[in-house]
């Protein structure tokens, strides 16, 4: 059940016990997040279906090709920061040549899928709470669930497959178009020609940074469309709490997103 009727507690007779409350409260929501997470990715085995085919690819071209323009203006964009600042540094050694092998290394672990869920939870995980918290206020949730239709196979599973298949890519984008705006940099501003910029660029990355790097935008699309999702079937309180879900789920995804980054790269280079 997705909908769920107001609740009313007792005023907490200490701050002992309101600390204890607050901390219950949020156990739960992490619970019932984590469990919304597993009844999609089950309910994923029902894609087959022409409707939700049909749905998918709206959500993949809501979530991939209307971020498209300002994914490339970031990434772009990152890149020449990294290869201007590591440029700078390098200038001091006569080493600037290797500015290659620090942006595409950059990109592919840690820059390139951490700058597009950044993007993708601001502009797409934001409108996803917003529409499902305004659905569920306006009590459409609950006219599904009364038709007997699964919200969550008809409404979180289309989102989840398409941020799935689109994070990724998106990411794998953002590596290029970032690797290609360090190397304007380099062969306008640090003297480094294209020839040797790509080389060190291709020379020293390996597969295992692309693997690790698409991993974790495969895990931010998931937590982003998780914790958007959560958000918007959680909204209370009307317009003013479609907001604050809004809010919270832009927030919650930055700093998920921030604590799985570090423990993958954790996992997998330390």
């Amino acid at each position: 059940m997705i909908t769920r009727e107001p609740e009313h507690f007792a005023p907490p007779v200490n701050k002992f016990g309101e600390i204890g409350r607050e901390l219950l409260l949020y156990c739960r929501e992490v619970g019932r997040a984590v469990l919304l997470l597993v009844q999609a990715l089950w309910a994923i085995r029902h894609v087959i279906r022409r409707r939700a085919r049909a749905e998918i690819i709206v959500q993949m071209f809501t979530a991939g090709i209307k971020s498209l323009g300002v994914i490339t203006i970031v990434a772009v964009f990152t890149g020449m920061i990294l290869a201007l600042q590591t440029g700078i540094e390098l200038r001091r050694f006569n080493q600037e040549v290797h500015i290659g092998t620090a942006v595409m290394v950059s990109m592919l672990r840690e820059m390139g899928p951490f700058m597009t869920g950044l993007i993708l939870a601001a502009c797409v995980g934001s409108a996803m709470a917003a529409q499902l918290g305004t659905m569920t206020i306006s009590e459409e949730v609950a006219a599904l669930e009364i038709m007997s239709i699964d919200p969550i196979r008809f409404l979180v599973m289309p989102r989840l497959v398409a941020m799935m298949v689109m994070t990724p890519v998106l990411s794998f984008y953002t590596c290029i178009m970032g690797v290609l705006g360090g190397g304007l940099v380099g062969a306008t501003q640090l003297g480094v020609s294209w020839t040797a910029y790509i080389e060190n660029a291709t020379r020293f990355a390996e597969n295992k940074d692309l693997y690790v790097g698409l991993f974790k935008a495969l895990l931010f699309g998931m937590i982003i469309t998780t914790v958007a999702c959560h958000e918007g079937f959680a909204t209370t309180h009307g317009a003013v709490g479609v907001g604050m879900a809004t809010r919270r789920s832009v927030i919650t995804s930055f700093l998920l997103m921030l604590v799985v980054g570090y423990f993958v790269t954790r996992l997998f280079y330390v």
